[in-house]
């Protein structure tokens, strides 16, 4: 099953997507929003399910064309984003990067942290930045959307918890990030908000090539409309998602529309590209001794998608252009479209 989510009011429009991603039709007979249905999955999930069969066989009322650009994130809010770091080839480059260690038991205890998630950016929205010399970067990951799971939940308890999977572009500021994080406390002005991709899919949705909590396929890159990298998902990811779910459920119990993150996709084999500037820009200081890619400038344009096996857009597409945030003219937008 494919769902998505109109951009209206806060929480958005559920919808559900066709498999090929031409065609929608509402579902607020069933579930208005996203959250409203991850809350009450058992009582809503077969009434979903009946409506998208109905939609791929061509028997759906009131169908209407599949738009991305009218869609929020799946879930334009969520009660909690959790990104970890699943691919520790990616944390050992990027920590290098900044002239950081990275301990040994970042390959055995997973990196995590609580980004923002009182507002995501819609897969097609401008990324808003007030000045280029914050380090703009982008990170293609993936993600999953969880049911509630009870604190201390092991990696064997987790089937059938993960409800839905989705791409993410964790937008990060890396020229923030070292000072920040010399404070000891994390993350915070260096991890604005995040973007992700159009539709979430049911595990079943990816058949074979969603087993041992890993999605088996390539995530593609394209940066400026250059194939940028296309890393193989399943290959290289340290964490699985049932180890991240463990993670996260260690001293806490987790609410259904939970979203958490794998961290940038990056595999060993270099051949296969990256998925953010600043892996590129490691590699180029291990071999040439300085970096020569630069990080986003205004204009700058990013797309990330997943497809099957026989070339079909799974999620559809995160696309996105860098723009110059100015909050003059954006406290006049806010006034103008203030609720009466």
């Amino acid at each position: 099953m494919k769902l998505a989510s109109l951009n209206h009011g806060r929480d958005g429009q559920l919808i559900v997507v066709s498999r090929d991603l031409t065609q929608a039709v509402h579902a607020h007979d069933i579930a208005p929003t996203l959250q409203f249905a991850l809350d009450n999955w058992d009582q809503v999930e077969n009434d979903l399910q009946h409506l998208y069969r109905n939609l791929n066989d061509g028997v759906a009322q009131d169908v209407f064309p599949f738009n991305p650009a009218l869609c929020a994130s799946p879930l334009p809010r969520a009660y909690q984003w959790a990104d970890g770091s699943a691919y520790v080839n990616h944390v050992e480059l990027v920590r290098k990067a900044r002239g950081a260690e990275m301990p040994e038991s970042f390959w055995t205890d997973p990196l995590m942290y609580q980004g923002m998630s009182d507002g995501f950016l819609a897969p097609t929205q401008d990324i808003e930045m007030a000045d280029e010399n914050w380090g703009i970067d982008f990170e293609g990951e993936i993600a999953i959307i969880t049911d509630d799971i009870d604190m201390g939940t092991r990696t064997e308890e987790v089937h059938g918890h993960i409800k839905l999977l989705m791409l993410v572009n964790d937008v990060s500021l890396r020229n923030l990030i070292p000072a920040e994080l010399g404070k000891g406390f994390g993350f915070f002005q260096s991890k604005p908000a995040s973007a992700f991709s159009p539709v979430a899919v049911t595990p079943d949705e990816l058949g074979d090539s969603w087993h041992d909590y890993k999605v088996h396929h390539r995530l593609t890159v394209h940066y400026n409309n250059e194939l940028f990298g296309q890393p193989h998902a399943g290959t290289d990811m340290t964490f699985n998602f049932a180890e991240l779910v463990q993670h996260v459920a260690k001293s806490r119990h987790i609410c259904a529309g939970t979203i958490i993150g794998s961290g940038t996709v990056s595999n060993k084999d270099r051949s296969s590209g990256s998925c953010c500037l600043a892996e590129r820009r490691m590699l180029e200081v291990i071999e040439n001794g300085s970096a020569s890619t630069p990080f986003m400038r205004f204009g700058d344009t990013i797309k990330i998608e997943m497809f099957d096996d026989a070339g079909q857009s799974i999620f559809g597409a995160i696309e996105q252009k860098v723009v110059r945030y100015d909050h003059r003219y954006h406290d006049e937008d806010l006034n103008h479209h203030k609720p009466v």
